[in-house]
């Protein structure tokens, strides 16, 4: 299957099998010796489907779907919009991790800039999808870039993964930090700027 990072048609995927995704849970509880017709899991199976339909609900987002509202306000310096929450689940083990996005870019010349609930929600798009936080960072980093145009942008993503802390080497607490750094903000001075920015409490 192509990789995500450069599939074409970008929330064009096929649409969620609800009754599939049932079945599948059903017998992954009969594989690790449950009754899935016992009174606490006869339902099971259908809220996790409808559960995975909602946290997957990225694979059907357009990046430009959310970066729709743009202004022409004249504004050149730096947006940054810090702490935003992060919630994915890992591709590898489908478990959760979690933590803090940061993006900010230094707009056009033309002073064109976006909402800052878009930057939010540009993240939601590629969080809500099996991920890998690699290239979650990388394609929140490029969607900015070839949608807004940009002179420059950095995201930097913190998070914890469960894939960690809960199972194979149990180190809860530990962080994963990704950066993702594009145009003008390669600059060292300017990526300085955005990281002291990004550090300050």
């Amino acid at each position: 299957m192509t990789d995500p990072v450069t599939l074409d048609g970008e929330g064009s995927i096929g649409e969620f099998d609800e009754k599939r995704a049932e079945n599948a849970v059903r017998e992954l509880l009969i594989a690790v010796g449950e009754d899935p017709d016992r009174e606490g899991l006869r339902e099971t199976p259908g809220r996790v489907a409808r559960a995975y339909k909602e946290i997957f609900a990225g694979l059907w987002q357009k990046p430009e779907d959310v970066l729709t509202t743009t202004f022409d306000l004249g504004h050149d310096e730096m947006v940054l919009v810090k702490d935003i929450e992060v919630t994915s689940c890992c591709e590898h083990h489908l478990v959760p991790f979690r933590g803090v996005a940061h993006v900010g870019y230094i707009p056009a010349a033309t002073g064109k800039i976006t909402g800052l609930s878009k930057l939010a929600r540009l993240v939601d798009v590629y969080a809500r999808r099996p991920q890998v936080q690699e290239r979650m960072t990388t394609q929140i980093a490029d969607s900015l870039m070839d949608i807004l145009e940009p002179r420059g942008v950095i995201v930097v993503v913190e998070c914890e993964h469960m894939c960690m802390s809960m199972r194979g080497i149990r180190k809860p607490g530990a962080k994963t930090i990704t950066s993702a750094v594009r145009g003008q903000l390669r600059d060292a001075a300017t990526r300085n700027e955005a990281m002291s920015l990004i550090m300050a409490h």
